[in-house]
């Protein structure tokens, strides 16, 4: 199964120059190499110029083959990286991705921007696409 977590590298702080995803991707890919086997599936982190979420930065999304897609607003790449480990370990073990906010960890529970479900792409086969 793939998995990504995708860091918005254009979201800035209110009054600031400060882009606080490039400081999180480097965190998050440093934590990753630190959890090592306690997370059973490889997560690809990168970033993206933006993801909408510019009056909640950093906003970081979770990713996974046939699974529903997270999207968090207001992280702070200093003291959330534990969150967003914790949050990677358990999302790994979803088969569908789908979690309540009370099983998300810490800040997660409250910062949750979207979760969208998977895309299921549905083919009927009728008697006339045969033909």
């Amino acid at each position: 199964m793939d998995h990504r977590i995708t860091v918005c590298t254009s979201c800035k702080h209110k009054g600031s120059a400060c882009q606080p995803g490039y400081e999180l991707i480097d965190r998050l890919r440093k934590a990753m190499v630190t959890a090592g086997d306690s997370i059973p599936e490889t997560f690809e982190i990168s970033g993206v110029a933006c993801m909408a979420g510019c009056d909640r930065p950093c906003t970081v999304a979770y990713h996974g083959t046939r699974k529903a897609t997270y999207l968090f607003g207001d992280i702070d790449p200093e003291t959330d990286i534990d969150d967003l480990i914790s949050f990677a370990r358990s999302y790994a073990y979803l088969q569908d991705g789908w979690c309540s906010s009370v099983d998300r960890p810490g800040k997660l529970r409250k910062t949750t921007l979207a979760r969208v479900p998977a895309a299921m792409m549905v083919l009927e086969e009728t008697e006339e696409l045969a033909s």
